[in-house]
């Protein structure tokens, strides 16, 4: 393939781009379902394996520790080795953790599953700089909005699904469904995902890949368990203060290699330093009503909070999420072009600070909680869509895969956050109600609060981002922000 951009619009008219752009978008749900497959039965855990609910939340947890180490280290294989290699690698992975846990039997085995399930969320990063290689200049922005929205969408839709099947069949049946997925994916990507001819020179850092996954797991158990375990305890503090201890050696050491996992002078650039921080906020905005709107709708009526619906019938409620998100994706390739992605982001972290403003006037009915789930997937849609792309013009093209893979990092650093500080706000706020325990309407409104600020957070981020200097090695379809 050549580099320039009237070259890809060449092969764009000789070749429809829509099956590479549907399959990448496909492999992105897929990987998103991951997070919300075992929802429906989380609580079953320590029944079903005969162990503690400390353990089975590891169940979780586990997922997200490993997606979060996998995004920035599947985006640099992919640019040194191949994109389309990776991304057929990680579906592969998928399948493989998807048969251990749909033959598991106890909490070991069911752990290891779930950890390799997580690994394949590096194919949303990678799915996004193949974009970038492959489709001219005027497809990249629907289809980048489109690939990034896919992170609510498998969620979302993932949901309903889940619940039907953890209440109508087998709990086992749900790892056999995301192995099932992942078989029909790789001969998919084999048919339309092209052979990456864009790669970077250079070795693998295995050091550097081992030490972020070692300071990031350290990290994230604290901010995951911290709750569970108390902030102040010596686990919490020996995981998190050593993780980050990990991390700012991590730091030092790809500083003085050749070849770093990520390059921290090209992270250090102003727009994307500030792309990155606007990232963690706008993930811990979207993922904080992902912990509090649904507690709202299934608590029991009877507890004067609660809206008293089922797991069914909350997930269908709070689809519409995804739906919106999916949806916007062809308003936000609109709006790029008129407006500048940095507008996209502005605008994204206003319409989540709209609903959570509205949420505290108005969430007392199950209408209310679907309208408010409208709005975040408009902020995220138009949010989620922006941060790419403002990352990939600010980055050389030989970089996009490891790039793309630490704003991923970045955004799960804000999810993970968010599901903490607003599980022990609730926690903290809560009273045992015949077992139960229920937050009261205090808690529920000072984590509308906290999503405010953190959607303000975002806003004001996003306006400080600058326009990015031209670097050699830049992609030519991706044009300077008219913002």
């Amino acid at each position: 393939m050549s580099g320039t951009s009237g070259e890809r619009e060449r092969l764009s008219r000789a070749r429809p781009t829509w099956p590479l752009v549907a399959v990448l978008a496909l492999s992105g749900v897929c990987a998103s379902f991951m997070f919300t497959i075992v929802v429906p039965i989380q609580a079953r855990f320590p029944e079903l394996l005969r162990a503690d609910r400390d353990a089975t939340a590891w169940v979780v947890t586990v997922t997200l520790l490993v997606a979060a180490a996998t995004t920035p280290i599947a985006g640099r294989l992919g640019d040194l080795y191949g994109k389309r290699r990776v991304v057929l690698g990680l579906l592969v992975v998928l399948i493989v953790g998807s048969v251990i846990a749909g033959a598991s039997h106890d909490l070991v085995w069911l752990l290891v599953g779930r950890g390799l399930q997580g690994a394949v969320t590096g194919v949303i990063p990678l799915g996004i700089a193949i974009l970038r290689d492959e489709l001219p200049e005027h497809r990249i922005g629907g289809a980048v909005a489109l690939i990034s929205a896919t992170l609510g969408v498998g969620g979302a839709l993932g949901l309903p699904v889940s619940a039907i099947i953890a209440e109508n069949a087998d709990w086992h049946l749900l790892f056999w469904v995301a192995g099932a997925l992942g078989i029909v994916l790789i001969p998919l990507v084999f048919a339309f995902v092209p052979v990456s001819t864009l790669r970077t020179p250079g070795r693998f850092d295995f050091v550097g890949a081992i030490g972020l996954a070692v300071g990031l797991s350290g990290l994230l158990i604290a901010i995951a368990q911290g709750d569970e375990w108390g902030w102040l305890a010596p686990t919490t503090l020996v995981a998190g203060l050593g993780g980050i201890a990990v991390l700012l050696v991590w730091g030092r050491f790809e500083l003085r290699i050749r070849d770093p996992l990520v390059d921290l002078r090209v992270a250090a650039r102003p727009p994307v330093l500030i792309t990155n921080l606007a990232s963690i906020a706008m993930g811990f905005a979207f993922f904080a009503s992902n912990v509090t709107l649904p507690q709202l709708l299934e608590l029991p009526v009877a507890t004067g909070v609660g809206l008293g619906l089922s797991l069914l019938a909350a997930s269908l409620v709070i689809m519409p999420l995804g739906v919106v998100m999916m949806l916007m994706s062809p308003v936000a390739a609109r709006l790029d072009r008129r407006l500048g992605a940095k507008s996209l982001l502005v605008g994204g972290a206003g319409a989540l600070a709209i609903a959570y403003a509205v949420a505290l006037v108005a969430s007392t009915e199950v209408w209310h909680i679907f309208l408010l789930n409208t709005i975040i997937g408009v902020g995220i849609g138009l949010g989620y869509a922006a941060m790419p792309i403002l990352i990939m013009r600010a980055v050389p093209a030989s970089e996009t895969g490891a790039a793309n893979g630490l704003n991923a990092l970045m955004r799960s650093l804000g999810t993970s956050t968010a599901a903490a500080v607003m599980g022990a706000v609730l926690a903290a706020s809560s009273t045992d109600m015949g077992g139960i325990p229920v937050p009261s309407r205090a808690g529920f409104e000072l984590t509308y609060l906290i999503g405010l600020g953190a959607a303000v957070v975002a806003g004001a981020l996003g306006l400080a981002i600058p326009k990015p200097a031209p670097h050699p090695g830049e992609h030519p379809s991706l044009p300077e922000d008219v913002a």
